[in-house]
């Protein structure tokens, strides 16, 4: 089998920083501090399952704060965003990850990736026990990475015993009644959480994951519901890489997460989950050699999701008369009645792509003159075989619309249509 451009690239991406060695490996946790400083992977995840990876990317490593959108997401599924909302916030507080950065007068943490918003967030876990809790984050994870993780004890017996600025937090949180009983449990779910072991591999699956709507690309199990995705991808671009998150957005442009474990998972939705992982960091926490990949990636690959050249494909694909195409949909009598009348007035448009506003206004604009005005009915129903949402959007002249509901074509994979 020929051997891949893309992996190629990636080769050469891995050689081109691997002599960056500026950085230090975090030891305020003693255990971290035995990371290997040249341990260097970085690893592409598509969205319909395909996975890129060089250099290190089977090495374990524990996440860190890069579980904090996930956890956050587990909370909302849990409790809904109006409920979480009243506990933790969304603003970036440009502050440390560590930092004890509460809301002046409600006492509330200023968004979910600072380790107070964290710390609330594990408090939402549903479980009365640390055990319950954690068993609760290790079965989401789990789902995101598509395998079954653990923990690494030594990591969590480490972080528990330094970490008292955090429990300074939780107790704080507790004053405030963010935290509801003795944050003692949630604690130390938290320092477990952060201890949950993973590969460079397991962050890009996870970041596909996100890109696919929630879904893992490997298993199709589901890990968080699609409608909180969005929910935690903007707090990962706003908020994901710490006091240097403002910096990361105007360069890069993906939503990401970075952990001082080394790793770093960033997310081109609809698209890819990136991973890098070395552990030499910079003064705000984030990988050194992760940002100089994220970076290159970016510019290299053009992944900025704010980059105006990546314009909506025109959702057209062909268009054909009614008396040129044959359909074997069953209608009642008085739809064929009125379809034979319309003949050749009747034109069909074949579509494909996602039907979204920007792609499906040329398709309206283009209609012919006697279809206006229009009655737009638009129908979405589930495709039980591809998993995905179709649509089928028709147009009738108001005064011919025929006085039966349009039927829903039958659940298999079929060509959108615009009639």
């Amino acid at each position: 089998m020929a051997k891949s451009p893309i992996q190629d690239y990636l080769q050469a991406l891995h050689a081109r920083f691997s002599g960056l060695t500026s950085g230090k490996v975090a030891d305020y946790i003693p255990e971290l501090s035995l990371a290997d400083p040249g341990w260097f992977g970085i690893c592409i995840a598509t969205q319909d399952g395909h996975v890129y990876e060089v250099g290190d990317c089977s090495q374990p490593f524990t996440i860190q704060s890069v579980s904090k959108p996930l956890t956050y997401g587990r909370a909302l599924e849990q409790h809904g965003e109006a409920a979480v909302l009243e506990k933790i916030g969304v603003e970036p507080s440009g502050d440390a990850f560590n930092a004890i950065s509460l809301h002046p007068q409600s006492g509330t943490p200023l968004n979910p990736l600072i380790n107070a918003g964290a710390i609330a967030a594990c408090s939402l876990v549903p479980g009365d026990s640390m055990e319950d809790k954690t068993a609760t984050i290790l079965e989401t994870f789990s789902r995101y990475a598509g395998r079954q993780l653990d923990i690494d004890h030594k990591v969590y017996r480490s972080e528990s015993e330094t970490g008292h600025r955090n429990r300074a937090i939780g107790w704080m949180l507790r004053n405030f009644s963010v935290i509801e009983n003795d944050p003692t449990a949630t604690l130390e779910t938290y320092f477990q959480q952060c201890s949950i072991r993973v590969t460079c591999r397991d962050l890009a699956i996870m970041g596909a994951t996100l890109a696919n709507g929630g879904v893992n690309t490997l298993t199709g199990q589901r890990a968080v519901p699609e409608k909180f995705v969005a929910n935690v991808l903007s707090v990962m671009a706003t908020c994901g890489m710490y006091d240097a998150s403002g910096d990361w957005l105007y360069r890069t442009g993906l939503p990401a997460k970075s952990g001082v474990g080394g790793g770093i998972m960033a997310v081109q939705p609809g698209r890819l989950g990136i991973a890098v992982f070395s552990p030499r960091l910079d003064q705000q926490g984030n990988s050194v050699r992760g940002l100089a990949v994220c970076h290159a990636l970016t510019a290299d690959l053009g992944l900025h999701m704010f980059d105006a050249s990546q314009r909506a494909i025109p959702a057209i694909r062909r268009a054909t008369m009614r008396r040129s195409v044959k359909s074997n949909q069953r209608r009642t009598q008085q739809a064929n009645d009125y379809l034979l009348n319309v003949g050749k007035k009747l034109r069909v448009f074949h579509l494909h792509g996602a039907l979204t506003f920007a792609s499906i206004e040329s398709v309206v604009r283009v209609l012919p003159g006697a279809a206006r005005p229009l009655w737009l009915n638009v129908i979405c129903f589930l495709d039980s075989a591809q998993k995905s949402w179709l649509w089928s959007i028709s147009c009738w002249p108001p005064e011919r619309m025929p006085k039966v509901k349009p039927s829903l074509p039958p659940a298999r994979p079929r060509t959108n249509c615009l009639s």
